[in-house]
């Protein structure tokens, strides 16, 4: 009955695969979903294999892109923070089952628990759908936490907020990655241009949609 209201199958069995890991999820986390796959490609594009970089994953959620990350640049150093304390342990017990010790979580609304922190990359899955969408209501989404979900005016509010507030947080020469909302990509690489990165780009994801854009602070 609660499939048939639409309640997410991986809720249901409590696992979701991501990359090559089977994660736990449950309903204080987001559902991985393949297209992030496509931000994880991105982001390995920048670490060379062989590196030892500092990277951030903001809002990590199930932990699904740090574990991913982590697992395939055993050299680099990661940290994973989200705002919601039952998340981060849903991370941790994610993280290690597969032994990850490069990954290191923190509690944090955004950057707030990182004051003094820099990074040479930064990812994030953001908040990214518009407020007024009707799945918030109707959609398999409504069982999902909306924190993870509500981007506010257009999709934007956070995205508005992280760009910015990214340039302490990063080493020169340092990438800030984003995944975002097929329509999303045009309004987003104005933003990178309006606060000084360089060298944008966008990645599409398997579907041919606009998915992922990156800049780098020079």
């Amino acid at each position: 009955a609660r499939r048939a209201s639409g309640f997410p199958v991986a809720y249901l069995t409590g696992q979701k695969e991501f990359w090559s890991a089977e994660l736990t999820v449950n309903q204080h986390t987001l559902i991985p979903r393949p297209e992030t796959e496509c931000l994880v490609e991105t982001a390995l594009e920048l670490i060379p294999g062989h590196a030892s970089l500092d990277i951030l994953d903001l809002g990590t959620g199930s932990g699904a892109i740090a574990i991913a990350i982590a697992g395939e640049r055993p050299g680099s150093q990661l940290t994973a923070v989200d705002i919601v304390a039952e998340s981060l342990s849903v991370a941790q017990a994610n993280a290690g089952q597969y032994g990850l010790s490069n990954i290191r979580f923190l509690q944090s609304d955004w950057f707030s628990g990182l004051p003094d922190a820099v990074f040479d990359i930064i990812v994030c899955n953001p908040p990214y759908v518009d407020s007024r969408y009707h799945g918030f209501t109707d959609g398999e989404i409504r069982f999902e936490p909306r924190i993870a979900l509500d981007g506010g005016h257009q999709g934007l509010t956070i995205i508005n907020h992280l760009i910015p507030a990214a340039i302490r947080h990063l080493k020169p020469g340092g990438y800030l990655l984003l995944e975002h909302g097929y329509d999303q990509a045009l309004s987003i690489r104005h933003l990178f241009k309006l606060h000084r990165f360089s060298s944008m780009r966008t990645r599409c994801d398997y579907a041919g949609k606009e998915r992922v854009s990156y800049a780098c602070l020079l």
